[in-house]
This record gives structure tokens, C-alpha cells and sequence, in this order.
């Protein structure tokens, strides 16, 4: 600040990341946003959070603090889906664990009301947005209200921010009161109800709303209870199309409300290469080099994210509801250009780590609705079919990944200053046979010149019901990748092998269904070196699956493997061949009334 002359910065973010000044850290993207606005801004990285001296460092702001808990929601960065500590974060230095609290809004929330009274507050990034309402909280195992009014802060950014943060931004340099700016899209505000319970008088309100139900409706084991609350996710999901979205509004305890614009239009391509175009370093702050830097860092420091948004549509991921289905691609010539960049930077050895995005193959893919911001709230876009207006073209894709391989520099010409590009981001392996004029040339690309030995690909399951409460395609679709990947590799004479990734304990999935997936890796002479268990984290459908026994796409029941019993033998059943999880496999393959598979036969699992 002495540097640059500043007497006082416009906003200061606080943020649970260390300070990474990179595009996929949300701290230096969306403070380098600001600052391309003309915007004065600070960081406060991992801030001591119980000193008030801590958010004081560079005084108090001129319009607001921003506060986000990091790119992980706190909760995940600090337990196991076990709800076990984790020793280490990779987003703090050396990965050292314990640098950010618990319920981190919270807490940096009220640290900065502490030290000052009534600086406005705006509170965002993925903790913030995946629990804007009544949210099921898996580590207290019960309804949770709306993070807004548990961090008592003035504005919630859900979503991408880039647009709602500028806007904001705007209006407060404007003399705007922060109480004022109630109708920008993609925030969430909060209002005192009337003493009648009615909604109150509010101007978020005054062009209609839908009512959600009441925060106290959610509460409890009870199927009123239950039900309500899965009819409460799904209509949040039915209003997360920008196009089509209405305000929502739900009454909490104490007759507080909070109400939710719609969604941000996703920026365009060309807003989208501009963002990425900022004058990041690309580097950790030095000041974290003499613990080892940022572990997080590693494989993003020479990534290109190259599309924002994702379709898939897996039950378990809340991209869809932070980034959007609506898929947004930079321009090659800004990826380029990008590449260039990296290949100028210290310690770039002539490896481009990954292209990609959520899902590195639906680039340059959508449909006209897409296109437009939008998608149709009634369905997904690949399950249980494809639909029809879906168009998969990996054509732009491959001419990125030609044109990344063959990139040179002015004055080298005669050098290759990239010597190989991987695709390490999520391949939708089920959209190839949508593109049947492209899907076999994608996959011998991927074969020949993309994947370093091993391919990363999530079947996830192989049992159908459990599949469908995925939203994932069927289990044939999978084997087929297989067979092709395989065959390509013997024909261009690679050893390359696929690594999946499968799920354990995930709703819909009965002990017996682990016993056919653990079969399964048993003929494919497969055990997975690690195992992903399933993690019920806030704004997920899988999530709602697993607190309410229901699905809420038809509201039948679903099956749920709850407490650390079930779930422990469902997970030890996919390593069924290691020493330390005989007697859980043993206990799970009598529970599953399967002991044919306990002997010394070829199908079995484990011996007598």
C-alpha cells in the first residue's frame, strides 16, 4: 500500500486459501477483477481468526470486506467423509492442516465485526453459495439455516461472482448504503419479517417470488419433514436457469427471511478469455516459500482452464449449482496466448499439465438454449438419454489440442517449446458416441499424444440402480469405453492403462450392490489403490438422497447406508483383497447372504 500510495484500500478479502495469485484460486481472480475496474484491493490470507488484530493489518476498507472460506468448503478441507481430521490442507503452506476454522464465513465474519463495527460485509465462493438457504449439515447431521444469517453478513455472492461482485462494486463507489443494493443477480439478501410471519415489505420482493418452505418445516426425521425439505431442494434447482428463474425467499427463525435473486448470466466467451487474461503471476506469495509453498499450486501452475460450466449432471457434484450447466468456452487464440505465457515462466519445463475445465471434452459443446445462458429445468442434458438439441462437436477441442501442441514463439520458430499436453480434468467418456463423426478420433488423440501412462476416469459404479441415483450412464457404456481405449492403445502400441474411480457407501448403493461392484474389480483385475467414500456435502441431490431416505426427482424412497457401520464394509468391499479389511469383507459377504463368495473358488472374495 506505501508503494502504490494508497492511504486505504476500496475492498480487502479474506480468504481460508493462502494467497496463490493464480485463476483457479478465487481469492486472486475475483481480486484481480476488481482491480481491473479500478478497485484499490487487499488480502488477508488465513488470518489468525480469533485476534480482531488480524483483519486490521491494512486498516479498514473504504466500501466493504469480502470474505470467502477458500476453494474448498472449510468443513471438507478440515474432516474425512468419516468425519475424521485430515492432518494436512493443500491449500495452506507446506499443506500444513488447521490454518482456517471450522464454518470459516463465520468465523472471519464475526473476526471483522469485532475489530470493526460497521464496515459492510459480502460473503461468497463455494461455502457461501452451496449453503445460502436450509441446508442439511452432515457434520452436525441436521438442518443448518442459511449461512447469510448464522455469518450475519450484509450480501451473499452464490455463484461465479465476477458480475455480481463488479456490480456491487459499482454501486457502493457510487455512495450506494450496502441496504440499498438488494436486486443484483446471483446474491442472496436478509429482511425481518413481518410480526404476522408474512413476507415483509422488501423491494427484492416487489416483482414476485416463490416461497420456499419455512426453515422450521425442515426440521426433524419426520416424512413432513423429509419430503418438505426435498421439495425444498428442487425447486432451487428448478429456478438455477438465469433465463427462467424466479426470486426465491424462505423464512427462517425468528421471522428473518432470506431471499435469493436469480442466477448471474454467465459471462461470454470473450468476457470469460479477459478474466483469465488478468496479469496474474502464477505464483504462490513468496512469503510461503520457505515452507514449501502451496501444494495446491502443483498441477495448476501450468494448466489451461479452457471452458467453464459443466452438463453432466452427476448427482453428487455441485458444479451444476456454483458454475452452471450452461457450458462457456475461451477463445483458442486466448489459450494461445495463455500457453505462450507459461512457457516464459520459471520452472515451466515444457509440460502443459491439463486443458480443460469441470469436464475437459465438453468444450465448444451445448445447445441454443446454452448458449443463451440457459438450460430446462425439467431435465438434464445426458441422463437418462441425451437429448436430442444436445450437440457434442469435439471438433473445436481436438483444433485446441492441435494448435497447443504445434505452438511456437516468435524469433523460435525452429524450437518446440511445449513438448507434451495432458488432459488430467474430468473425460466424459459417455459423450464420445454422441459424436459420431468425431468420438474415435477424440479418443485416439487422447491415446496418442494427451494421456501420461494413466487415464483418470470415474464409472463411479457399475450396479444400474445405483448408477441411476448418480445420474450416470449405464454400466455397458463404461465396458464399451474399455474395450475401445484398449484397442487403440494395442494398435499404436502404448502401455497406457485406465485408473477409475468408483464410490462407495453413495445412496442407492445396498451391501449387495458393493458385492457386485467388488466382483466386478475382481474380474477386471482391478483394486483401486484408493477408494472415494461417499461425502453428503451441503447443495448436493445426493446429499438430499441421504438425508431424507428419498429421491427427489420422483420422490420414491431410495435406499441410504447411514452411520460408519454399513458404509465401512461397503468401502472395505472394493479393497476386498487387502489383509486389514478380511473381517469387514467377511462380515459384509454374510450380511449380503453371499458366503459362496468366502472359499477358495475363482469367484470368491476372500478365503474360508
Amino acid at each position: 500500500m506505501a508503494f502504490r500510495g494508497w492511504a486505504e484500500c476500496d475492498f480487502i478479502f479474506v480468504s481460508g486459501d493462502a494467497y496463490v495469485d493464480h485463476p483457479s484460486f478465487a481469492a486472486a481472480l475475483i481480486c484481480r477483477v476488481l482491480e481491473a475496474e479500478g478497485f484499490r484491493v487487499g488480502i488477508i490470507a488465513q488470518p489468525d481468526w480469533q485476534d480482531p488484530a488480524a483483519y486490521q493489518v491494512l486498516g479498514c476498507p473504504r466500501l466493504a470486506f469480502l470474505v470467502g472460506a477458500g476453494n474448498m468448503d472449510s468443513m471438507v478441507a478440515h474432516y474425512t467423509a468419516a468425519k475424521k481430521p485430515r492432518s494436512e490442507d493443500a491449500y495452506s503452506p507446506g499443506g500444513k492442516g488447521g490454518l482456517r476454522p471450522d464454518r470459516a464465513l463465520i468465523k472471519y465474519t464475526a473476526g471483522i465485526r469485532s475489530a470493526y463495527k460497521h464496515i459492510p460485509v459480502i460473503i461468497g465462493g463455494l461455502e457461501a453459495g452451496l449453503r445460502c438457504f436450509a441446508h442439511y449439515d452432515y457434520w452436525s447431521d441436521r438442518v443448518r439455516r442459511s449461512v447469510l444469517l448464522d455469518a450475519k453478513a450484509d450480501i451473499l455472492v452464490y455463484g461465479m461472482g465476477e458480475t455480481p461482485i463488479r456490480e456491487i462494486g459499482r454501486r457502493l463507489k457510487a455512495g450506494e448504503d450496502v441496504r440499498a443494493i438488494r436486486d443484483v443477480r446471483g446474491t442472496c439478501v436478509r429482511a425481518q419479517g413481518l410480526a404476522s410471519g408474512e413476507p415483509p415489505a422488501d423491494p427484492a420482493l416487489a416483482g414476485g417470488f416463490i416461497r420456499l418452505p419455512d426453515y422450521e418445516s425442515l426440521q426433524g426425521r419426520e416424512p413432513p419433514a423429509l419430503r418438505a425439505y426435498a421439495e425444498h431442494f428442487m425447486t432451487q434447482r428448478a429456478h438455477a436457469d438465469p433465463l427462467g428463474a424466479r426470486v426465491l425467499a424462505e423464512r427462517s427463525d425468528g421471522g428473518r427471511w432470506v431471499i435469493r435473486n436469480p442466477p448471474a448470466f454467465p459471462l461470454s466467451g470473450a468476457a470469460l478469455d479477459r478474466v483469465y487474461e488478468l496479469p496474474y503471476t502464477r505464483r504462490a506469495h513468496p512469503v510461503y516459500d520457505s515452507a514449501g509453498g502451496i501444494p495446491a499450486l502443483g498441477e495448476a501452475a501450468f494448466s489451461l482452464t479452457a471452458s467453464r460450466g459443466c452438463f453432466g449432471g452427476c448427482s453428487f457434484c455441485a458444479i451444476t449449482f456454483h458454475q452452471g450447466r450452461a457450458v462457456v468456452s475461451r477463445s483458442r487464440e486466448s489459450l494461445l496466448r495463455e500457453a505462450a505465457g507459461l512457457t516464459r515462466l520459471a520452472g515451466f519445463k515444457g509440460y502443459i499439465h491439463d486443458v480443460g475445465g469441470p469436464t475437459a471434452n465438453f468444450y465448444g459443446s451445448g445447445c441454443p438454449k446454452q448458449e443463451k445462458g440457459g438450460f430446462c429445468p425439467g431435465r438434464e442434458c445426458l441422463y437418462p438419454r441425451p437429448c436430442p438439441r444436445l450437440r457434442i462437436d469435439h471438433g473445436p477441442y481436438l483444433e485446441l489440442l492441435r494448435a497447443l501442441r504445434e505452438l511456437t514463439l516468435p524469433g523460435q520458430e525452429n524450437r518446440d517449446p511445449i513438448k507434451k499436453v495432458f488432459i488430467r480434468s474430468g473425460v466424459r467418456f459417455d459423450c464420445l458416441e454422441q459424436d459420431a463423426r468425431r468420438g474415435g478420433e477424440f479418443l485416439e488423440t487422447l491415446c496418442r499424444y494427451h494421456v501420461s501412462g494413466q487415464l483418470k476416469v470415474a464409472p463411479e459404479h457399475i450396479s444400474p440402480p445405483v448408477l441411476a441415483a448418480m445420474g450416470k450412464s449405464r454400466p455397458e457404456v463404461y465396458e464399451k469405453f474399455v474395450r475401445d481405449y484398449g484397442a487403440i492403445n494395442r494398435r499404436l502400441g502404448l502401455k497406457q492403462y485406465l485408473i477409475p474411480y468408483f464410490i462407495a457407501g453413495h445412496p442407492g448403493s445396498a451391501l449387495k450392490d458393493a458385492v457386485e461392484l467388488a466382483r466386478y474389480l475382481k474380474r477386471a483385475r482391478f483394486i483401486p489403490d484408493q477408494v472415494q467414500e461417499f461425502y453428503p456435502t451441503p447443495g448436493t441431490l445426493s446429499t438430499v438422497m441421504y438425508h431424507t431416505g428419498l429421491d427427489p426427482r420422483s420422490m420414491e424412497p431410495v435406499y441410504v447406508a447411514r452411520g460408519e457401520g454399513e458404509r465401512r464394509l461397503q468401502r472395505a468391499l472394493l479393497q476386498f483383497n487387502r489383509r486389514e479389511y478380511r473381517s469387514a469383507v467377511r462380515e459384509a459377504l454374510i450380511r449380503a447372504g453371499r458366503e459362496d463368495l468366502i472359499g477358495g473358488g475363482p469367484d470368491c472374495l476372500i478365503k474360508s
